[in-house]
């Protein structure tokens, strides 16, 4: 199973994938978690990176998904992999999609289709 540690619900396509979302309360928690209102120091970092992948490790989940702050993200994949459980990043394709609306504007959006998922080597390489 892969946990969605995201600040975003899994996409139909993601949770298609194996992608399983926190309850709603674990959800805010981890929110509370990945938002951060100050410069952290690398205790901080530590201690939230514990935190947030005993969520997972909890869940009983094989895999992560993880996004957020690029100065976080490494602390992160480290205690991940010290807990037996891999980290991942959703890859997704952006697509331009017009709609036309009831009066005759178009509007142009765009929608992320998933593809997979991005396992990285950091400590193979390091």
């Amino acid at each position: 199973m892969i946990i969605n540690l995201t600040q975003h619900q899994a996409t139909p396509e993601q949770v298609e994938a194996g992608v399983v979302d926190l309850p709603d309360e674990q959800r805010g928690e981890l929110s509370r978690w990945l938002t951060f209102d100050e410069i952290p120091t690398p205790d901080d970092l530590n201690a939230t990176a514990h935190a947030v992948a005993r969520m997972a490790r909890d869940a009983g989940a094989d895999a992560a998904m993880i996004g957020g702050a690029p100065f976080f993200i490494p602390e992160l994949e480290r205690v991940l992999r010290h807990m037996d459980v891999t980290p991942v990043y959703a890859f997704s394709r952006r697509e331009s999609v017009e709609v036309t609306d009831e009066d005759g504007n178009v509007r142009k959006t765009a929608v992320f289709r998933h593809l997979g998922f991005v396992k990285t080597n950091w400590e193979d390489i390091l």
